[in-house]
């Protein structure tokens, strides 16, 4: 099932449920769903990397607000924008645990050759492509730093 449909679905449960939160969040992705099918050269339909990486901003978009939110003592919205991610992120795949992660990108570091910090453009780039949707581009940015420090 597409995610659009999937989404309809999960609507219309929370609208008999009653559920707010999840109502919201889920508004919120269909809203993202359709402004990409009908962006300008959009082909009107969603491969499954284009519904992850649309998923994945909206997780992200949370995350940042999140945090400001935090820093800024709002816990009334940080409250809202932390529902509105655990919605989303039940549409996610599966993220990969720190030890996968660093086995992945071991293994990355190892089939390009990288040796240095100089080296970590290189590394990711692959790293971003392969771990697309599993892991967190500042959490890859931060594992491949550290390992090529050392």
């Amino acid at each position: 099932m597409s995610l659009e449909l999937n989404i309809n679905a999960e609507i219309k449960a929370a609208m008999l449920g009653k559920k707010e939160a999840d109502l919201r969040a889920l508004r919120a992705i269909k809203a993202a769903i359709l402004v990409a099918k009908t962006a300008e050269g959009a082909s009107g339909e969603l491969t499954a990397a284009d519904e992850a990486k649309l998923l994945q901003k909206l997780a992200k978009q949370r995350k940042d607000s999140l945090e400001i939110f935090r820093t800024q003592n709002r816990e009334d919205l940080a409250v809202k924008e932390e529902e509105e991610l655990v919605v989303i992120e039940r549409f996610l795949p599966k993220q990969m645990s720190e030890g996968e992660l660093r086995t992945a990108i071991t293994d990355i570091i190892a089939s390009t050759g990288a040796s240095s910090a100089a080296d970590m453009g290189k590394v990711m780039g692959v790293a971003t492509k392969q771990l697309a949707g599993k892991a967190d581009g500042k959490a890859i940015s931060a594992l491949v730093k550290e390992l090529l420090s050392k």
